[in-house]
């Protein structure tokens, strides 16, 4: 089993250190959710369909990115708060690649 570390900080500026499994396919979006790093029903809320922007985060670390892809960009470009390292949580793939990840949770709109 590979795990990878990522560093999250949540909506109200806590940095969590954890420990994210890659053999699980898992998403940020999902490694949030099952770390209840945001109160339930904030994140994710269209079920990681990348359709709604709840789990948008920005990406502290020069950790390489998958491309962003047409329903990722769409979306951001209606979301608030959006930043130049604003991306989707569900739209990142928790791969051996992101280790060493660290993003920050966008505040809930």
């Amino acid at each position: 089993m590979s795990d990878v570390n990522i560093k999250i900080t949540d909506r109200d500026g806590v940095t969590h250190e954890i420990v994210a499994p890659t053999d699980m396919a898992m998403n940020l979006m999902e490694v949030v959710r099952s770390y209840e790093l945001a109160p339930e029903g904030t994140i994710g809320v269209c079920g990681g369909m990348a359709m709604c922007a709840s789990c948008q985060c920005y990406v502290l670390s020069d950790t390489e990115l998958p491309e962003m892809g047409d329903d990722e960009e769409a979306m951001l470009s209606e979301a608030f708060d959006v930043q130049d390292n604003s991306r989707l949580g569900c739209q990142i793939q928790i791969t051996p690649e992101m280790e060493g990840l660290e993003v920050e949770l966008a505040p809930e709109s």
